[in-house]
Formats: C-alpha cells, sequence, structure tokens
C-alpha cells in the first residue's frame, strides 16, 4: 500500500469547526460505570464478574480494581459541572446492572441504586445535558455468571429483559437514546475467548465466544421488544446497539487480501448487524466456523429484525489486512479468519502516530471509511460514534503542566472529526459524536496505566480533577471559539 497515493483522498484540514455539523448534531463525553463509579459496596451495590476479576485474576496490569476508580459516585456533580463547563451536549454512562439488581435476578429493585441513577440524570438535565443510557458495559452482576453460566445460559434473557424493563419504567420519561450493550464483541472474545477481560474464561476459546454472541443479540433484541410495545409510545424514545469496529483496509490490490479485509469486517460488525438487518450470521463466518456458530429460530428472527434505531459506533483505530493461511494471531476467533493486521505502509513506516495502548495508532481516514461502509452496507441507518479518542501513558515524574498540555490527543480529535464530517458529506447520516472519555479512569486489563480522560485525574492527590488541552479545545470548538487558551490556569 503505498502512502501517498493513499492518502491524496483523505487529507485532513488542520482545524475543524462546530458550525460544519448540523446545528442538532450531538457532541458529548462517555464514561461507563465500572470504570469511574467506585463505590462498589456503596448503596446496595452488588458484585459484577469485574469486581471479581480484579480481585482473583491477577490479569490486571498494574495489579489495580475498579474498587474506588475516580469515585463517581460520590463526586457526580462535580463532573456534571464540568461536562457544562466545557459546552458539551450529552454524557453517555452506563448504569451498573448490580446496583439495581444486586445479584441480577430482577426480584428486588435495590431502591439506593435507582435513586443514585435519577439524581445522575436529574443532574444532567439541569444543566441542559442530555442522558445518553447503555444498559449493559461488561459489569455482569457476579451471581448470574456463578449461579447459572451467564452469557453462556440463555436464561440470561430473561433477566436482562427484567434489568432492561426496570430501567426504562424507572429513568425513560427522562431518557430518550438508549444503548442496551456495548461492545459485545469484546465481551464475547475477550471475555470467553482470550479470557483477558471479565469472567476470564479461555477453556473453550473454539464455541463459548460465538455462544455469547448468540445470546447477547438475543438479550438486545428482547428489550428493545420490551420497550417497543410497552414504553415507546409514551416516551418516545431511541434504542440502539453499540459495536465497535477497527477500520480493515486491504494491504494491496490482491484480490485475496480484498476478500480478507472485508472477512475482517464481517466477523466485527456483521457480525452483530448482519442478524438484526437480515437475520443470519454472515456467510463466510457461517462457512468458516460451522455448527460452532448457533443458529437463530424464526422467532428469534423476528425478534431480531430490525432491532435498532440507531448504530452506535465505538471507533479508534485502522490496520492493513492481508490474507495468509496461517494466522499469526493468537486464538480461535482470529485464526478462523485467515488474515494478518499489519500496522504499517508498505515502505515500513507505521499506519499512523502510535498512542499509549499498543493496539492503536492514529489513523483518522479510517473512521471515513467505517461509517460509509455502515451506511452503504445496511441502508443507511442513523449513526452514532458513541466512542472515539486516545490514550497517554500515566506518568507521574513530569510537571502537570507539561502532562496536561496533550498536544496528540488535540490533534486526533482534529482530524478525526474532519473525517467524520468528509464521511458526512459522502451520505451517512451520522447524528452525533461522543469523544471517549470525560476522566482518565480504570482502563479494564491495563488499570491505571493508561489515560484517555480529556480531564487528568490525580490518583495521588485526592482524584483532583484537572482538564487537559484537549478538553480545552473542545471548548472552544464547541462554544466557537469563546474558550481559554488550551492550557491550565
Amino acid at each position: 500500500m503505498a502512502k501517498m497515493e493513499f492518502l491524496k483522498e483523505y487529507e485532513q484540514a488542520d482545524e475543524v469547526s462546530r458550525s460544519a455539523f448540523p446545528p442538532n448534531f450531538v457532541f458529548g463525553v462517555a464514561t461507563s460505570a465500572y470504570q469511574v463509579e467506585g463505590a462498589c459496596k456503596d448503596g446496595g451495590r452488588g458484585p459484577s464478574i469485574w469486581d471479581a476479576f480484579t480481585h482473583t485474576k491477577g490479569k490486571i496490569i498494574d495489579g489495580s480494581n475498579g474498587d474506588i476508580a475516580v469515585d463517581q459516585y460520590h463526586r457526580y456533580k462535580e463532573d456534571v459541572d464540568l461536562i457544562a463547563k466545557l459546552g458539551f451536549d450529552a454524557y453517555r454512562f452506563s448504569i451498573s446492572w448490580s446496583r439495581i439488581f444486586p445479584d441480577g435476578l430482577g426480584t428486588k429493585v435495590n431502591e439506593d441504586g435507582i435513586a443514585y441513577y435519577n439524581n445522575v440524570i436529574n443532574a444532567l438535565l439541569e444543566k441542559g445535558i442530555q442522558p445518553y443510557v447503555t444498559l449493559y458495559h461488561w459489569d455482569l452482576p457476579l451471581y448470574l455468571h456463578e449461579s447459572m453460566g451467564g452469557w453462556l445460559n440463555k436464561q440470561i434473557v430473561k433477566y436482562f429483559s427484567a434489568y432492561a424493563d426496570t430501567c426504562f419504567a424507572s429513568f425513560g420519561d427522562r431518557v430518550k437514546h438508549w444503548i442496551t450493550i456495548n461492545e459485545p464483541l469484546q465481551t464475547s472474545v475477550n471475555g470467553y475467548g482470550f479470557g483477558i477481560f471479565a469472567p476470564g474464561r479461555h477453556e473453550h476459546a473454539s464455541t463459548e465466544p460465538y455462544l455469547v454472541a448468540h445470546h447477547q443479540l438475543l438479550a438486545h433484541a428482547a428489550a428493545v421488544s420490551i420497550y417497543r410495545s410497552k414504553y415507546k409510545d409514551k416516551q418516545g424514545g431511541q434504542v440502539g446497539l453499540t459495536v465497535d469496529c477497527e477500520w480493515a483496509e486491504a494491504n494491496s490490490d490482491k484480490i485475496e487480501d480484498k476478500i480478507a479485509a472485508a472477512r475482517r469486517l464481517d466477523f466485527q460488525i456483521g457480525w452483530y448487524l448482519d442478524p438484526i438487518y437480515s437475520g443470519e450470521y454472515p456467510k463466510v463466518m457461517r462457512e468458516r466456523l460451522g455448527d460452532r456458530l448457533p443458529i437463530f429460530s424464526e422467532e428469534d428472527k423476528d425478534l431480531l429484525k430490525n432491532s435498532l434505531d440507531f448504530v452506535g459506533l465505538n471507533h479508534y483505530t485502522s490496520r492493513f489486512i492481508a490474507h495468509v493461511k496461517n494466522s499469526p494471531e493468537e486464538g480461535d476467533f482470529y485464526k478462523a479468519q485467515e488474515l494478518e493486521r499489519i500496522d504499517k505502509w508498505e515502505g515500513g513506516e507505521i499506519i499512523g502516530e502510535k498512542a499509549a495502548s499498543e493496539w492503536l495508532y492514529v489513523v483518522p481516514w479510517g473512521i471515513h471509511k467505517v461509517l460509509n461502509y455502515i451506511a452503504q452496507k445496511y441502508n443507511s441507518p442513523p449513526i452514532y460514534i458513541t466512542e472515539n479518542g486516545m490514550d497517554d501513558e500515566d506518568n507521574d515524574s513530569s510537571p502537570l503542566h507539561e502532562i496536561l498540555d496533550d498536544k496528540l490527543r488535540v490533534s486526533y480529535f482534529k482530524r478525526y472529526l474532519a473525517a467524520v464530517g468528509n464521511a458526512m458529506r459522502d451520505g451517512a447520516d451520522v447524528r452525533g459524536y461522543f469523544a471517549w472519555s470525560l476522566l482518565d479512569n480504570f482502563e479494564w486489563a491495563q488499570g491505571y496505566t493508561k489515560r484517555f480522560g480529556l480531564v487528568y485525574i490525580d490518583y495521588k492527590n485526592g482524584l483532583s480533577r484537572h482538564p487537559k488541552s484537549s478538553a480545552y479545545w473542545f471548548l472552544r470548538f464547541l462554544k466557537g471559539g469563546e474558550g481559554k487558551d488550551g492550557k491550565e490556569e
């Protein structure tokens, strides 16, 4: 792949302005419950699989956990004030299932949990910030996993439905945008294939990820059915599903590389969206996985069909894809795809500037391509970019003012937003964009070693919040230049 020839089409403007987006386009920031809330035993919350995983599995890089996280449970008012001061329209956050039902079963509602999320939602609305609520962001109640196998058991659909129903009933008078499940691929593959995410299973990597994905899809569809039959007429909200995707660009003009890149996209996006739009898993997955891929009943297909008001897309980075018979990637999921993910141009230069995470490169043209792909393949559905961002290494040896001046993150957002604008001009129906993340936080298996936040968290000094240059850049972008000069005062 020749770099300069390829990039001509994707030359990004150095600046991008709010006026380039429609007036009703939503700009928000995002977090998830386990990563920011803390208060793991406060307010009647029950344990989740991530509590157990971080305390017993020993697979977190820095040995940390989310017991305190960044303590948003106690500091949500401060964080809501920050969101408002930075000028964002919306806040995407998740509800912790075990705060609502400590054992996950749905038999007894924890009123303290209901009250907490009511307080968060009301605080947001008082500041003119719209809540975008994710029902499941990876933190399954531990009891459901230990007592019945969690996502491995089809009964989980019933329990998720009861949980979703309770949330719709409790918060849906004010919450108008719901996401059922965040990144089901990550739960399936990293939770049940590689075991690097909770619940840490890898013993049956050739079958369990596909069963887990199947049950997540059915749980999503059941929740949407409940919303549409019981709540939509009165509440008038929308429900979507958030998928994650690295853009897959063919490494050459060879037909086998182009087919491999298409296969990679089917194993990411198609796995979850094809059943919703066509009633079946992608043909290439069925061919390669055979009876390891579960079958949808006619009843399942009816439930799944068009069970989306919008597609949520989490996108961070991209790769070149080459066809190889024996994939160098570890794990059954990648071996079945017969491909190699490549992070360099043909001349040896890396695909984009490197962020902190080993998988994350700055490749703005990738978001343009993936948005166009979704629009073209799925008949132009409404899309919300529910996560987009990059991380720095945790570094407490430099002066604070240097740490806060996150120039690469500012450049990342400028270029990715310009690429989103390009995709919209091509016809992609993008309705909103959420930066990941509002705050530095507990970054799953990477613990506190990686920082994705627009706001720096000082873990050694009372979890104090310090907006970075990227936060001030968004302030200027969203308020049309009224913000500060991009540095901490």
